[in-house]
């Protein structure tokens, strides 16, 4: 058995060969790297490092002879998702990969959320292929919302425009987890997984968690997404995220980020990881 996963060198990629180290011989694992000395430290763990650039479409094929399964991490370049992501299933076919896993969005066939188009095109991509699959929905990161936890517990106050949104996010660990399980198991193929946190919050949640955790007061302030948008670029942030990032808290206020499955708490067989912890970890880092 041959495991390969794209991407691994990033912070998802990482977490998910620990993972993978704990269900599965190091042996079986194959980290597919831009950039291999990057990847020393996987070598040194006894992982095989493939090259696998994106914009070196020769390396991809090559690359996936004798993988038994791919997973597919969802590239970080928005608005050229789908076509790294379109050449990454062509050379999968070309080579005769049998089974690719996909990171994709909570809810991506009908999610508002602006990212989710290009996950939705890359799913419709992979179902066509003929290849066996299994789309792993992950709803938000909790650590897309702790960067700047420190600054907030010293200024006092964390902006957004959620309103009173909830947020059913959980950890990059809990998602790697998620993907190592089914990756290292039969009986995933052809599934579609919702996968979000097992609590939820809102952003006036969250500050009221960093108050507590930092001891020290923290309320929300709610703007608008004309004012968020303003404050975020004014913040050195590029046009881009900001857009992603206002975006979001948009939607959530509209529910995108609410849900009440908990397929990813039966896949990792326990509980996700909660505000409190994550929020506890970010501010001893």
């Amino acid at each position: 058995m041959k495991i390969a996963i794209t991407g691994a060198t990033g912070q998802l990629g990482q977490l998910v060969i620990q993972a993978l180290l704990k269900e599965v011989p190091a042996s079986h694992i194959i980290a597919l790297v831009r950039n291999e000395a990057k990847a020393a430290t996987l070598k040194q763990q006894g992982v095989e490092l493939r090259r696998f650039d994106y914009d070196a479409p020769e390396t991809l094929a090559p690359a996936l002879q004798g993988i038994d399964k791919l997973l597919l991490i969802s590239a970080n370049e928005v608005g050229r998702r789908t076509p790294q992501h379109q050449a990454v299933i062509e050379a999968a076919q070309q080579a005769g990969v049998p089974y690719i896993a996909y990171t994709s969005l909570l809810h991506a066939d009908h999610s508002p959320l602006g990212l989710a188009q290009e996950h939705r095109e890359t799913e419709a991509l992979i179902k066509n292929s003929g290849l066996a699959y299994t789309f792993l929905r992950n709803n938000w990161y909790s650590d897309n919302y702790l960067a700047d936890v420190q600054q907030i517990a010293e200024s006092g106050v964390l902006y957004g425009a959620a309103q009173d949104g909830k947020i059913s996010s959980a950890s990059r660990k809990d998602y790697a987890e998620a993907a190592a399980k089914v990756l290292a198991a039969s009986g995933h193929e052809n599934k579609t997984y919702e996968l979000a946190g097992s609590a939820s919050f809102t952003r006036a949640d969250l500050a009221q968690t960093i108050a507590n955790v930092s001891g020290k007061a923290v309320h929300y302030q709610n703007l608008s997404a004309a004012e968020y948008t303003q404050g975020l670029l004014q913040a050195g942030l590029p046009q881009g995220l900001v857009e992603v990032i206002v975006d979001a808290d948009v939607q959530t206020a509209k529910g995108a980020m609410y849900s009440t499955d908990k397929t990813l708490e039966q896949l990792i067989g326990h509980p996700s990881t909660s505000i409190q912890e994550a929020v506890k970890a970010a501010l001893q880092n």
